[in-house]
């Protein structure tokens, strides 16, 4: 089974929306290996359409001018590129296909065939929303910026059901970005306070 991972910009309270306005400062070479790790891999990414037009508006203009950025341009470029939207669309960058039918269906087939290179995905929150609840993403890697930028969509909506996770893995940058890796986790379970307070420290005797 393929693995599926997404990778995130997001502020410190939460915002997940229009990174480019707020994130820029805080990206050095340990981001730059951080997002090469989860794309560099990949053959295939699963896109929303806004993040979809987005990326198709700059990266194939960037491979094309060869600058120092062309490279991974060219990696983006040479993906498989799965586009999630309910309305039709005509693709001009290559390797861009629709996605067809119900998208958890649509998913799991593609978690199912063959091959072991990972799938990712960037930015596209609806679709990330979507597959954690259903158990699809393997991986949530968190690029978590030292800002609190107070407006925009924030990742986790209000009022939907707990959704625990396990902390796979956590990095701190030079610009104080933390990079932490989570995976689906099952219940903690119930526990109150009582539960609580006997870990707390006792006064000495």
């Amino acid at each position: 089974m393929r693995k599926i991972t997404a990778q995130l910009f997001i502020s410190l309270d939460g915002v997940v929306e229009a990174p480019d306005q707020w994130h820029f400062p805080y990206f050095n070479d340990e981001m730059g290996a951080a997002v090469d790790a989860v794309f560099g891999a990949a053959d295939t990414l699963i896109l929303g359409r806004r993040t979809y037009d987005s990326f198709a508006g700059a990266w194939p203009e960037r491979e094309a001018a060869g600058g120092e950025d062309a490279p991974f341009a060219k990696v983006l470029g040479d993906a498989r590129k799965i586009v999630v939207s309910s309305r039709r669309l005509e693709f001009t960058w290559r390797n861009s296909e629709q996605l067809t039918g119900d998208l958890i269906e649509a998913v799991t087939a593609l978690k199912n065939e063959p091959g072991t290179s990972p799938i990712s995905i960037s930015g596209s929150i609806s679709v990330v929303r979507q597959l954690l609840t259903a158990g699809l993403l393997d991986e949530l890697h968190l690029l978590v910026h030292p800002i609190a930028v107070r407006h925009g969509m924030r990742l986790f909506e209000d009022g939907k059901a707990p959704l625990p996770l396990k902390l796979i893995s956590c990095e701190t940058f030079q610009t104080g970005v933390l990079n932490l890796r989570y995976a689906p986790a099952e219940s903690p379970g119930q526990a109150t306070y009582d539960d609580a307070k006997t870990h707390l420290r006792q006064p000495h005797q």
